[in-house]
């Protein structure tokens, strides 16, 4: 089976967040993975298009109920009729979560990765920490990790899914 990388973020990107998930669908596309994604427009379509200019498959889960709300390059639209609910497909889905900048529906899969024990990989995305305790000291640190650049943060993304089939194969 292939790997399977989801891209998160904004669905009215920056043009800096739009190349980078463009170029970040490109890198996924290139190593073999599938793009997995929300299906729209923003980062997700960025997504989607790099990976298709570079042959691969991108799979969209779509809010709606319609498979005609997917972005151009979505090559598998998943209807689901659920709206944002639909994240937690997304993220489930997934080996590791690649999150450029991203808004409310971002903060959503980011959280709901890290209570899957899915790894999650941010590139200009959010920062939090859990609300400090005794002596201003965060009790939890925020768990996502940062990549400097797409390349790097496709290096982080591989490394958790060699990982992930490492431990599925034992």
């Amino acid at each position: 089976m292939r790997p399977r990388i989801a891209v998160i973020g904004e669905r009215t990107a920056s043009a800096d967040n739009y190349e980078r998930a463009r170029a970040a669908g490109h890198l996924i596309a290139q190593r073999g993975a599938m793009v997995v994604c929300g299906g729209l427009g923003g980062v997700m379509e960025a997504a989607c298009r790099g990976c298709m200019e570079a042959g691969g498959i991108s799979i969209g889960i779509l809010p709606g109920d319609s498979a005609g709300e997917a972005n151009p390059y979505v090559t598998v639209p998943i209807v689901t009729g659920m709206g944002e609910a639909r994240n937690a497909i997304v993220v489930r889905s997934s080996q590791v979560v690649l999150a450029i900048g991203g808004s409310f529906g971002t903060l959503s899969e980011i959280a709901l990765a890290l209570c899957f024990g899915i790894p999650v990989i941010g590139l200009q995305t959010w920062t939090f920490a859990q609300a400090a305790g005794s002596g201003g000291v965060p009790l939890e640190p925020d768990r996502v990790q940062r990549a400097a650049d797409v390349t790097a943060a496709i290096e982080l993304a591989w490394q958790h899914v060699r990982d992930h089939e490492q431990a599925s194969s034992t």
